[in-house]
């Protein structure tokens, strides 16, 4: 039979402790700071150039949006771009959908 002194025993040991405070939470940290350069820096850095590319667009650019329309720019307003995609053939299509420039 298992004596009630032999149960109740601490699991670390004798003279130490059961791994607690920091030591803890170092993996989780390791963790976080292993996701914040593989994945949320870059994906700030990618947005960011893409707000800096639709703020500099200007008409005679050549752009592609989102979708995979290529297109020439031939009037820009506050939140719309208008692209000619064929000759007299024009669409109008949110800043934001462009996806890039096409040189």
């Amino acid at each position: 039979m298992i004596s009630t002194a032999y149960a109740m025993g601490s699991v670390a040991g004798p003279g130490g402790q059961a791994g607690g405070g920091l030591a803890a939470f170092v993996p989780i940290i390791l963790m976080f700071v292993i996701f914040y350069f593989l994945l949320i820096r870059p994906q700030q850095k990618k947005a960011k150039q893409h707000q800096e590319m639709i703020a500099n667009l200007k008409k005679g650019d050549r752009v592609i949006t989102s979708g995979g329309i290529y297109g020439l720019i031939t009037a820009i307003d506050e939140n719309t771009v208008t692209l000619e995609v064929a000759e007299k053939v024009r669409i109008k299509v949110t800043r934001s959908s462009l996806a890039g420039l096409n040189k």
